[in-house]
């Protein structure tokens, strides 16, 4: 896996003449974490499925490290062993006996050898950290081991850029950490992920880039920014993370020169370093 880069530019697509994205522009640039957010029926989906060649746009273009994608047969099956997409409903996406067979489902129709497909199953397994789960029937999984399961199967096409629509939906807290830690072994092997989701403190903590997709169009920059601006939040049906609305109640406004705020061991190191602040509150102990 090599990083590559995806671009959406100008992207426009409507359902029944009913416009959905009418101009979206989205950089994913290859080793960077995104999160897309958005309302429900926003057109984050809608965006992951033209970004992954599902969808055709009306007018606009995607364009895979610089080349437009070709919606011919060739040109989708270049574009798919670069760019895999997974559904919010695993079970949309699980179908096999068992979750070895369904992970092998995708190497398989690329014509790979039986031992190279073993060898990229197994490989995709111990990523998502289900290497156990091998030879059990998929129908008895739990959700997040079907979730996990459903990535993994993307996965063993050894793609560039993985796209994932709400991977953390429905998860429990251990859940949730299980796929976040698989996501970051991905990542050590070199795959760019796109996470679409509506938790807004999620992606400040994970993400490096942010894009809220608003009116058929996206506001994409720095998460601390982009999720700070309230006229954009509660245009877009989001809520300002929880950690920087304690920022501004603490004071802690914009500070050029700190890291931006992204979680709690953020606002205890600001606390911690803040002239202003009474002893009291600059000696809090380190909470990592």
């Amino acid at each position: 896996m090599s990083h590559q880069s995806l671009h959406a530019q100008g992207v426009a697509f409507d359902y029944d003449g009913l416009p959905v994205l009418t101009g979206a522009d989205l950089a994913i640039d290859g080793g960077t974490r995104i999160a897309l957010l958005g309302a429900n029926g926003s057109g984050k989906t809608t965006l992951l499925r033209c970004l992954s060649g599902a969808l055709q746009p009306r007018s606009g273009r995607v364009l895979l490290d610089g080349e437009p994608v070709r919606y011919d047969r060739a040109g989708m099956r270049h574009h798919r062993q670069n760019v895999q997409l997974v559904l919010q409903d695993p079970d949309d996406q699980l179908f096999s006996a068992d979750v070895r067979r369904d992970v092998s489902f995708g190497p398989l129709n690329l014509g790979l050898s039986e031992a190279e497909t073993r060898e990229r199953v197994d490989e995709a397994l111990n990523l998502l950290g289900i290497t156990d789960l091998a030879e059990r029937p998929v129908h008895q999984l739990s959700y997040g081991q079907r979730k996990r399961a459903a990535i993994a199967g993307a996965v063993a096409m050894r793609p560039c850029l993985l796209l994932l629509d709400e991977p953390t939906a429905g998860l429990d807290p251990v859940g949730v950490e299980e796929v976040l830690a698989a996501l970051r072994r991905l990542e050590a092997h070199r795959t760019t992920v796109v996470l679409a989701t509506h938790d807004v403190d999620l992606a400040l903590a994970w993400a490096h880039d942010c894009a809220v997709v608003l009116d058929g169009r996206v506001v994409q920059g720095d998460p601390a920014d982009v999720l700070d601006r309230t006229d954009l939040l509660d245009a877009a049906r989001l809520r300002r993370p929880w950690v920087l609305e304690l920022a501004a109640r603490l004071g802690l406004g914009h500070d050029a020169d700190a890291a931006p705020l992204r979680d709690l061991d953020g606002i205890a190191d600001r606390l911690r370093t803040d002239p202003t602040r009474s002893r009291a509150t600059t000696d809090l102990p380190p909470t990592r």
